[in-house]
């Protein structure tokens, strides 16, 4: 999970969600950078990936979050709340896909309407 949050924090991915979702993580975000000031490393790694999400930086930027959801058990509780609330709260419309995928991947492939044959290989 907080690969995808801090995911989430850093990148783009975000700006073409729903406005309920972009409030739940915009929450969670808001949250996590008042936990990390006073914090020069954790603040860094917040800095570093939000201005290049490279899979290195959003790594030690999960890692940061990992830190902090140990520390206070109930504050990683409220981070899974609202994470699980934006989850919940994506929504297709138009005929479009909503795609969830907690945890680490490879690879993925996420596809909507596939007419006609698909070889993967």
């Amino acid at each position: 999970m907080t690969v995808a949050v801090a995911t989430a924090m850093a990148g783009k991915a975000v700006e073409v969600a729903g406005e309920p979702v972009r409030a739940a993580v915009a929450e969670l975000s808001r949250r996590v950078r008042e936990r990390f000031r006073g914090r020069p490393a954790d603040e860094e790694a917040m800095e570093q990936a939000a201005g290049d999400p490279a899979p290195d930086r959003i790594d030690a930027l999960a890692e940061a979050v990992e830190r902090l959801m140990a520390e206070d058990p109930r504050f990683g509780a409220e981070l899974r709340n609202l994470w699980n609330q934006a989850q919940t709260n994506a929504a297709a419309t138009n005929d479009g896909v909503v795609n969830v995928l907690n945890g680490r991947a490879d690879k993925v492939i996420q596809l909507r309407d596939v007419h006609g044959d698909l070889n993967i290989g």
